[in-house]
């Protein structure tokens, strides 16, 4: 089971109101199910492609645990990726770019990691950061009324 959270953090150890230098955190309104619809679909509308999806809370319930509502998505652009590696290979680690959707409590969160945090720690340039940045914008799109 998890572990109960002080009322200062989100859940995930950061601050509640989801900026963080490593992770970014939104808020849904929507239901685990609709917003896990609707990230698969913006990330189809936008071109990108979603690589794999990874239910860990499904995954946990087969080994006999309790983990809350959990599925994680590994998405972006092919070309944006290869770029980036090819300009720094260790980039790989990194991408293509993670979002994981979860229920906090009765709440729907959309977290991943920092696009400029991930463009800052592998020494990328200006167009291969923005191009990582898009991530926000489709983020928002899923959350957004």
């Amino acid at each position: 089971m998890p572990k109960p959270r002080s009322g200062d953090t989100n859940g995930s150890n950061q601050p509640a109101d989801g900026h963080d230098d490593r992770v970014v955190t939104k808020s849904s309104p929507w239901s685990m199910a609709d917003t896990v619809a609707r990230l698969s679909a913006v990330v189809a509308a936008r071109g990108m492609k979603v690589f794999a999806v990874i239910d860990h809370s499904d995954e946990a319930r087969r080994v006999g645990l309790a983990l809350r509502n959990t599925k994680l998505f590994i998405v972006g652009s092919p070309s944006v990726a290869a770029a980036a590696i090819e300009a720094e290979p260790l980039a790989a680690l990194d991408l293509p770019l993670r979002v994981v959707v979860w229920e906090d409590g009765y709440q729907t969160k959309v977290s991943y990691p920092s696009p400029t945090e991930v463009a800052r720690r592998y020494g990328l340039n200006d167009d291969l950061a923005a191009a990582l940045a898009s991530i926000d914008a489709a983020t928002s799109a899923v959350v957004d009324r």
